[in-house]
């Protein structure tokens, strides 16, 4: 019986995803060859040497150690575009909010209670202090064009907006998805100086966190409104402050409430809810588990953060799968083992990502036990897995 490792409640549609014939799944078994995790932070975890694969229910994994993985050969999964429709709902609603005061309009109304027939005369004498522009016709840059940022760019088009996309890694599956009146811009900037509306699905790394600075909310229009949906890093806080206080933007949304950013005029802070839909939780949960079984019982990857994704049909009676380090020769290293004792590689697919590569081979009839740890003295490689 294999054991998978809960972290944080999951779906019960991801779970039944695991044959309860093979698996055992549960917060507290003690050699998990596998783990599903959503926010839980892993990065003092002490993990297993069973462990083999991480799958997070969500997109980002600043919550798990993706270096201290790679030493010890252990994937780690996310589930790009699970969430994105929940994400995109959230994100136009923020686009209204930021725009229409309605959420100061809301509080104020309530402090009418108690007035009676007066109300009425009330709401018509104040509501102009909550008036606000229309999205029609105002321009919005979407910065990151990954499974939410299309779906974002593309509502918003359907919305009567003109868009600009800027990604310099797009995928050509984000390309196809694209529609064809999204503008492309050439940089970060030509957005800044251009869009009324500025969103951002970007993921947070050392050379993304603080992108809207005080030098880039320099150059954009007095007046914008900035979204932020996608992690809180990316957004200088103090700089926003200042920038908030000055006019020169009129409305931050942000998902990630921290405590400088709370009761600030022109913020919006709501509570990290991009996500927050049972059916996001459930197409989370089911892709995760979907991930993990297809990699603990075929090798094959998708999805990996970590690693290069790879997919290989079966084709041999054995699997052999080996983490390696992406350097020369190693493949014939690999290779050698298999064939000195006169055996045929039925089928065999190499692929590396950065530093780290993957090879699996399918061969028939061997001592596969004599195999791998043959492999597993080769240097420069790091983990060996026979299925």
């Amino acid at each position: 019986m294999q054991q998978i490792k809960v972290y944080n409640k999951i779906a019960p549609v991801g779970l039944a995803e695991f044959d309860p014939a093979v698996y055992e799944v549960g917060e507290t078994v003690e050699n998990p060859v596998g783990a599903l995790v959503r926010s839980a932070a892993l990065h003092d975890e002490v993990f297993s040497e069973s462990l083999l694969a991480i799958a997070r229910a969500g997109a980002g994994t600043n919550n798990i150690p993706i270096e201290r993985c790679n030493d010890l050969g252990i994937l780690v999964f996310n589930t790009p575009g699970a969430n994105a429709n929940a994400v995109k709902e959230l994100v136009l609603a923020g686009l209204l909010l930021s725009s229409r005061k309605v959420l100061s309009g809301i509080e104020w109304t309530k402090t009418l209670k108690g007035n009676g027939d007066q109300v009425g005369k009330m709401v018509e004498k104040g509501k102009s202090a909550f008036a606000g522009p229309e999205i029609r016709g105002k321009s919005i840059g979407v910065i990151g064009l990954g499974a939410i940022g299309v779906l974002v760019a593309n509502a918003a088009n359907a919305l009567g907006m003109t868009v600009y996309g800027y990604d310099p890694y797009l995928s050509l599956q984000s390309a196809w998805n694209l529609s064809h009146n999204v503008k492309r811009a050439s940089s970060p900037e030509e957005i800044y100086k251009t869009c009324d509306y500025i969103t951002l699905h970007i993921p947070l790394t050392k050379d993304t966190k603080g992108t809207i600075d005080a030098n880039a909310l320099s150059m954009m229009k007095d007046g914008v409104r900035i979204l932020n949906f996608a992690r809180d890093g990316l957004v200088n806080s103090a700089d926003m402050i200042v920038a908030l206080e000055q006019g020169k933007v009129a409305s931050y949304v942000v998902d990630f409430p921290t405590d400088e950013m709370i009761g600030v005029g022109g913020v919006i802070c709501i509570p990290h809810l991009g996500a927050s839909t049972p059916e996001s939780e459930d197409n989370c949960a089911v892709m995760a588990a979907k991930e993990l079984v297809d990699y603990l019982e075929n090798g094959n990857i998708s999805n990996s953060v970590n690693l290069p994704n790879l997919s290989m049909a079966r084709s041999g009676e054995k699997r052999i799968c080996v983490i390696h380090r992406n350097v020369p020769n190693m493949l014939t290293a690999i290779t050698s083992v298999v064939a000195r004792d006169g055996l045929n590689i039925e089928n065999l697919l190499n692929k590396s990502r950065g530093e780290i590569a993957y090879t699996m081979l399918d061969i028939n009839d061997a001592d596969t036990v004599a195999i791998a740890e043959d492999l597993r003295r080769i240097d420069g490689v790091i983990r060996v897995r026979v299925i």
